[in-house]
């Protein structure tokens, strides 16, 4: 085989050595090649190991719950003890309302605490103890949240409630939205600011007209992602909203609440439905489990997908 010449850049042509054309081609004889390709190996295998359990749970998910997923389901109460039909409409109800009041304790905390320490306050010792309370807050068990909303919320008010678990769900939302929001608000272009203040405007006026606009993807995209973890807690609930067989409002046909005494009261959840009906000795409760598991696993895969669509918007910001 004839002997390739090779020239480095910034070599001279005395420089000059002749490289064999067998030693440039790929081979598994090489040990560099040999390496490279055995570490792809392994990085797929781990991949495919890495994803089995997760497609092993939504199989078994769908092959045992699909069946109990129809409409009666979504609007009917829970089963009674080997009886036929059922649902967990309630458990869905009171799902939805205990995130709704956490997201409306979280949010106004999470953006106003991120605007603060990113805007009027970056380098100060407050923005340094709230960035470490809020990454420490991020890995908190969700239990202690509970214990906290137990303590502060139903000693307080006497009895289990919507709100005390609201309050148990917003303090493991409020670290999400918080860096989430910090870390949007960072990624607006400094031109915008300085382009809005060379016009006039206050500080004030920048982050309300400029800078909050600009990152509301990013923003919205930390709400999304802390309503999916909120919405798939157990713990915090056990401690907080207990479980309800009946809807919020006992009036028909609105079953959602109307005054805040209906709030005031033992809530259900699809988690804690879960949690209890998955030990239950009877078959019918079993499978009713299983349905609403995968209801709410569809539901916090679809507001994981909305997160991760309004993140490809916000990368687009420079």
């Amino acid at each position: 085989m004839a002997d390739a010449i090779v020239k480095p850049a910034g070599t001279t042509d005395d420089a000059l050595t002749p490289v064999a054309l067998k030693d440039l081609e790929w081979s598994l004889r090489q040990p560099r090649s040999l390496f490279s390709y055995a570490m792809s190996m392994l990085t797929g295998a781990a991949t495919i190991a890495a994803l089995l359990p997760l497609f092993s749970v939504l199989f078994l998910l769908i092959e045992r719950g699909i069946r109990g997923l129809t409409f009666t389901a979504f609007t009917s109460l829970p089963p009674a003890a080997m009886s036929t039909g059922g649902g967990f409409g309630n458990a869905l109800i009171g799902t939805l309302v205990i995130v709704a009041i956490a997201t409306i304790i979280s949010i106004p905390v999470g953006l106003f605490a991120a605007i603060y320490i990113t805007e009027f306050a970056p380098d100060s010792r407050t923005a340094q103890a709230v960035r470490f309370a809020a990454k420490v807050l991020t890995g908190l068990p969700s239990i202690l949240a509970g214990v906290f909303a137990f303590a502060t919320v139903v000693v307080v008010t006497g009895g289990f409630s919507a709100p005390a678990g609201g309050v148990a769900l917003a303090l493991l939302m409020v670290p999400t939205i918080l860096l989430t929001a910090e870390e949007a608000i960072k990624r607006v272009p400094p031109r915008m600011r300085e382009a809005a203040v060379g016009m006039g405007a206050t500080q004030t006026q920048v982050v309300a007209r400029v800078v909050v606009p600009t990152a509301l993807p990013g923003i919205v995209t930390g709400v999304m992602l802390a309503i999916a973890r909120a919405a798939g807690e157990t713990a915090p609930l056990l401690f907080t909203a207990l479980f309800s067989d009946f809807w919020i409002s006992r009036t028909a046909p609105n079953f959602l609440p109307k005054t805040m005494s209906d709030l005031m009261k033992p809530t259900a959840s699809l988690a804690v439905m879960i949690y209890n009906y998955s030990g239950s000795p009877f078959d019918n409760q079993i499978a009713m489990a299983w349905s609403a598991a995968l209801a709410l696993v569809v539901i916090v895969l679809l507001t994981n997908i909305a997160g991760q669509a309004l993140a490809k918007r916000t990368s687009n910001i420079r």
